[in-house]
């Protein structure tokens, strides 16, 4: 009884499908390109192959309006001066070159830090 139900299943389930198959003609490769040029005329998918691009943004102040505005932060410290995720506000090292060697010398000595073959890469 299930099995003879669930043949009755599959075959109302299954059993429009080739109708559908058959109403859809296949389209011509003619056919095809003018679709597709059309499409790219009207603008809606991108022409060639990728991903369809979003137009650029378009800014509503003046490139004079973003640099006063940009050395306004940097003045205050909200914004790092530079490009990047490197880029610091921190100020350079002003040690100078005998220090900074003296520093190096007695972390070695300290065992703070390692010297030729002993440090690890």
């Amino acid at each position: 009884m299930k099995t003879a139900l669930l043949a009755l299943g599959a075959l109302a389930l299954f059993s429009h499908l080739p109708a559908l198959a058959q109403e859809a003609a296949p389209k011509t490769r003619a056919e095809v390109r003018t679709e597709a040029a059309s499409a790219v005329k009207s603008g809606t998918i991108a022409k060639g192959e990728g991903s369809q691009a979003s137009p650029p943004n378009k800014s509503t102040q003046s490139r004079a309006q973003v640099r006063r505005e940009a050395a306004a932060a940097e003045k205050a410290g909200t914004q790092i001066k530079g490009e990047g995720p490197g880029a610091t506000a921190a100020k350079p090292n002003q040690a100078s070159r005998a220090t900074v060697r003296a520093d190096a010398a007695s972390a070695v000595k300290s065992g703070q830090i390692g010297k030729g073959p002993d440090v690890k890469k």
